[in-house]
């Protein structure tokens, strides 16, 4: 049985990236981890529990390249896992044309780097796996930054946002947005559960785009990433695109990255052949406001996969990124 999924399409490039950095094999890759005591394999497991053997395999072979760099701050070890991401690209696919692999590693360094000061899951608030990179990002990024990163969920509806605050711990911030003068009112802050990193991510609901963006402001946002599940047209790239407009006229820097596209998903039923040039609505949204545009997916693993890539959610991953790099510095500073 392969070791992971498409094996066959992936294990000579991934070897060739072995070679480069003295590693005998991915399975020797896995070595150079344990001889440091990181297990990036449970770290992406604990994560997202449906995550593909292949994305356990990547996160591993990232760590060991960011240990045979000698990588001994987090910011450096997430690029560095970036690479082992790129490894795992299929050749030619969606993900492999994009740099996909590398842009969650520069992603992973951002959000671990000082520069950054909230960051933001912009998503529709059915989609799980953007509670999942939260809580990833929320219980590691901290460990190692002199000044806390502050995290959020952006997303259509108030019911839905109560609902994943409840769930996952999370504070949920009741707001009130008036039309009339533009104003965003905080109306309630609710806690939920008694984990207290859990509690530091606040989670919003917005009921329309203009709340939405305010509530980015009211943050200072300065790196967001959308996701493509339930009306990705109706708010978080809209939101997204207009925060983007609002910052450049502030001479405010802001990184937006979209998840998701590549196939068409289901809103352009004339062009859903897979493939790089496969512009679907999403697709043409996100290369209109993002600095960097994943492959497959925010939430669904299969979907990733499919845009070779891994089988891992794209908001899940950067909390796995950011959480294996931490590893990596604490392993390579004791």
């Amino acid at each position: 049985m392969s070791l992971f999924e498409g094996y066959e399409r992936r294990i000579d490039q991934i070897n060739e990236v072995c070679k480069q950095y003295g590693l005998a094999s991915i399975e020797d890759a896995k070595k150079v981890c344990d001889e440091k005591g990181i297990n990036p394999y449970q770290i992406v497991e604990d994560l997202q529990p449906i995550a593909f053997e292949n994305a356990k395999w990547a996160y591993t072979l990232g760590a060991a390249i960011a240990i045979k760099k000698g990588c001994t701050k987090a910011a450096d070890a997430a690029k560095a896992i970036g690479e082992g991401l790129q490894a795992f690209c299929v050749p030619g696919s969606v993900a492999d044309h994009r740099k996909v692999g590398l842009g969650h590693g520069n992603l992973g360094a951002m959000l671990l780097s000082e520069d950054a000061g909230c960051f933001a899951f912009l998503a529709g608030h059915e989609s799980f796996a953007a509670a999942e990179g939260a809580i990833g990002i929320a219980k590691t990024a901290n460990k190692v930054r002199k000044n806390p990163l502050r995290v959020i969920l952006n997303g259509l509806g108030k019911d839905a946002a109560q609902i994943i605050s409840r769930i996952n711990g999370f504070t949920y911030v009741v707001t009130d947005y008036d039309f009339k003068t533009g104003k965003l009112n905080i109306v309630e802050e609710i806690k939920y559960g008694s984990d207290p990193e859990r509690a530091k991510v606040k989670c919003y609901g917005a009921d329309s785009v203009q709340e939405g963006v305010a509530i980015m402001e009211h943050e200072d946002v300065d790196i967001s990433i959308t996701g493509n599940s339930t009306n990705p047209t109706r708010f978080q790239h809209p939101v997204a695109g207009c925060y983007k407009k609002a910052c450049i006229e502030k001479g405010k820097k802001y990184f937006s990255v979209a998840s998701g596209g590549g196939t068409g998903r289901t809103l352009h039923p004339d062009n859903m052949a897979a493939g790089p040039a496969s512009y679907g609505m999403t697709d043409t949204m996100g290369r209109m406001h993002g600095d960097a545009q994943f492959a497959g997916s925010s939430s669904v693993p299969a979907h990733v996969d499919m845009m070779g890539l891994i089988g891992a959610g794209n908001n899940p991953m950067v909390g796995m990124t950011v959480a294996v790099a931490v590893a990596v510095q604490e392993a390579m500073n004791k």
